[in-house]
């Protein structure tokens, strides 16, 4: 089967919008009524990893699923444009502004989980409560099991080789499985979605280049140390088979945080959105339902 042009986009996410923000074109989908959530993915895939869980939860809350530039994204950024962690935080949070949102919970995965933890201890004041699903922390940035690759990844012309497996139907059916990011497969048109981008656009590649470069741990670790003093409601809802990010890293973070709620997500690799969407959104129903504890900052 021949690779799709990757700008399919589930219909549970909603309607799309094209964010005009400094480092480039940030596309946003909307769908549902109520408390803003907000959703943030990881490296190498796009929006469409929420769909499962932005139906379910589009009853009662208004949700906001990012497209943001982390290799999966339609748009380049700008020539210029910085996108190490501490930038991309920003660029979330200049996203949450432009939108006009206020008091969300934020939602993270993978990557996008590191980049919330960044958020929310430099630019809390549009954050009111945080759900960390298994993501990098601590000194785990990139994940260690991922780091003896990363240089021949960062290598000149090196992605369009490493890549080129992607334009197999085959390799895109099974590849979360085959890393374990998922227990059961991801379906084709969201793994193009996720190929595409990457394989056609120089633009995107050199983001890519930029992404992997900027990874370093030293930004997880000084995250971790400012995550003490923030103490609005959290929810770390953590896969306890999780491959890549270790149980020991919830408990870490569920121990550090002031308000801090630690839920394991059974049955589930790293990408719980796909492995257990149904259990997570109930957790995070819940969570961002749940009465404020006294003395959180509101």
């Amino acid at each position: 089967m021949a690779l799709s042009n990757g700008t399919w986009r589930a219909r549970e996410l909603g309607e799309r919008t094209d964010l005009q923000l400094r480092s480039g074109t940030v596309p946003y989908h909307e769908t549902g009524s109520g408390p803003p959530v907000v959703f943030v993915h990881g490296a190498l895939v796009n929006a469409n990893h929420w769909r499962k869980v932005v139906g379910p939860l589009s009853a009662d809350f208004r949700c906001v699923t990012l497209d943001l530039p982390l290799g999966a994204h339609p748009y380049p950024m700008g020539p210029d444009a910085d996108l190490t962690p501490p930038a991309l935080a920003a660029l979330i949070a200049e996203a949450i502004e432009a939108i006009g949102l206020d008091a969300v919970t934020l939602v993270g995965n993978d990557t996008g989980g590191a980049l919330c933890q960044l958020l929310v201890t430099r630019r809390p004041e549009r954050v009111d409560r945080l759900v960390l699903t298994s993501c990098d922390a601590f000194d785990n940035f990139p994940p260690k099991v991922m780091r003896p690759a990363l240089p021949l990844m960062k290598l000149p012309g090196s992605l369009p080789v490493l890549f080129a497996p992607m334009r197999l139907a085959a390799v895109r059916r099974r590849l979360m499985t085959l890393i374990r990011a998922t227990k059961r497969p991801v379906p084709l048109e969201v793994m193009d979605s996720y190929a595409h981008p990457a394989l056609a656009s120089p633009g995107v590649r050199r983001d890519i280049r930029k992404l992997l470069r900027g990874l370093d741990p030293e930004y997880t670790v000084d995250a971790a140390e400012r995550l003490r003093r923030f103490d609005r409601p959290t929810l770390i809802a953590w896969s306890r088979e999780d491959k890549f990010f270790p149980t020991a890293h919830a408990e870490q973070l569920a121990a550090l945080l002031t308000d801090a709620r630690l839920e394991w997500i059974e049955d589930s690799y790293t990408f719980s959105p796909e492995d257990q969407p149904a259990r997570l959104a109930e957790l995070i129903a819940d969570f961002a339902r749940a009465p404020a504890v006294v003395g959180s900052t509101q």
